[in-house]
């Protein structure tokens, strides 16, 4: 019999076909069970949803709350110091104004101790550590830092060890030295004009700092060292044009920062500089990388992208929290180890990934034409 007819047969007639029909069908499904198990077909009810016997349904607040408990896990669960940048010393031989990271202590660590705070930075996860300062070439003439950076690559073979210079101090014996263990110099370069560099306090006595970015920058060929610019835009480069002279040197990248002001270092009551002269609004500073869009090698930092996006480590070893617009310390890594003290470091793993923070940084990958 046809399903289609039982619409035309009285409402008695079709429920005892009907039932006829489940009776046989049951009576099949028992022959064909294994288990000779006896089955029951009822009719769909309105809003029957068909569910596998083999994956239930597990009730929505239990799986509700196991998933409300993994997101505070994640939400709990330290970040991992992938990129840390160790500010090892705070003394410098310039005076740049617009400085977040000034001298106010003259505190260096022993070797040895500093070594410690690699291991276990590289044990938590490290992979990439940036040496700044100050100027990290003052302590024992580079040689502080050159340890450091032979120790990274060599000992903790580390995929990526970096150094940030105002390059006033690097020598050639140098790079014959320490080359071979440094992935990339980056040196800090606001203008290419003399004067204006002057005036910033990138500057010191006859020396040109243009003349020698030129001379660091054929060492690095030399040397098989990728190079890199740093600029921090202000109020005395901000109008500058500086795309003839950046392609010329041809950097792997360029670093290009948004003035930023932090209480305590280069603004406010106990600050040893006063770089509110030195700030520029958002829409300058977008003004500034729309003039040098065609630089393919740029990377254009905010105020907003850098104040939680780096993991920086003082000369104490101690996480900075940059969240409040000044630098609040954790207690140091040596003391309660990195997963205790980077809790409080504010670093926000996100935006580290979003700023593009993570990157072809080991020379042995850039492939680069030295």
């Amino acid at each position: 019999m046809q399903l289609g007819v039982l619409g035309r047969l009285p409402l008695a007639v079709a429920r005892a076909v009907l039932a006829a029909l489940r009776g046989r069908l049951g009576a099949l499904c028992w022959s064909l069970s294994p288990l000779s198990l006896p089955l029951s077909l009822p009719l769909p009810l309105p809003g029957w949803r068909r569910v596998s016997a083999r994956s239930p349904a597990a009730p929505a607040g239990p799986r509700r709350e196991r998933e409300r408990e993994r997101q505070r896990e994640w939400d709990d669960a330290p970040p991992t110091p992938t990129s840390v940048n160790y500010h090892f010393t705070r003394q410098c031989n310039y005076k740049c104004g617009f400085c977040f990271h000034t001298a106010k202590t003259s505190f260096v660590l022993p070797l040895e101790e500093a070594k410690r705070g690699l291991a276990m930075l590289k044990e938590a996860g490290m992979e990439k550590i940036n040496f700044s300062g100050g100027e990290p070439f003052l302590q024992d003439r580079g040689e502080f830092v050159g340890e450091l950076v032979q120790f990274c690559k060599q000992e903790l073979k580390l995929p990526s060890v970096s150094i940030v210079s105002n390059g006033s101090l690097i020598r050639e014996r140098w790079f014959k030295k320490y080359g071979e263990y440094l992935d990339i110099l980056a040196i800090s370069c606001d203008s290419f004009d003399e004067n204006v560099n002057v005036l910033i306090g990138r500057g010191q006595g006859k020396k040109n700092h243009v003349e020698n970015l030129h001379k660091l920058r054929q060492w690095c060929r030399e040397y098989g060292v990728a190079f890199k610019i740093n600029s921090v835009i202000n109020r005395f480069n901000v109008e500058e044009d500086m795309n003839e002279q950046i392609k010329a040197l041809n950097p792997v990248r360029w670093k290009v920062f948004q003035c930023l002001l932090i209480e305590g270092e280069n603004t406010g009551e106990d600050a040893l500089r006063e770089a509110e002269k030195f700030v520029i609004s958002d829409e300058d500073f977008e003004q500034f990388l729309d003039r040098h869009k065609d630089v393919s090698c740029l990377v254009p930092e905010s105020n907003q992208k850098m104040r939680d996006s780096y993991l920086i480590l003082d000369e104490y070893m101690r996480f900075l929290n940059c969240r409040n617009g000044r630098k609040e310390p954790s207690k140091s890594i040596l003391d309660v180890g990195v997963e205790a003290a980077i809790k409080f470091s504010g670093f926000d793993e996100k935006m580290f990934l979003n700023r593009g923070g993570k990157y072809v940084w080991s020379k042995a990958d850039m492939k680069l034409d030295w």
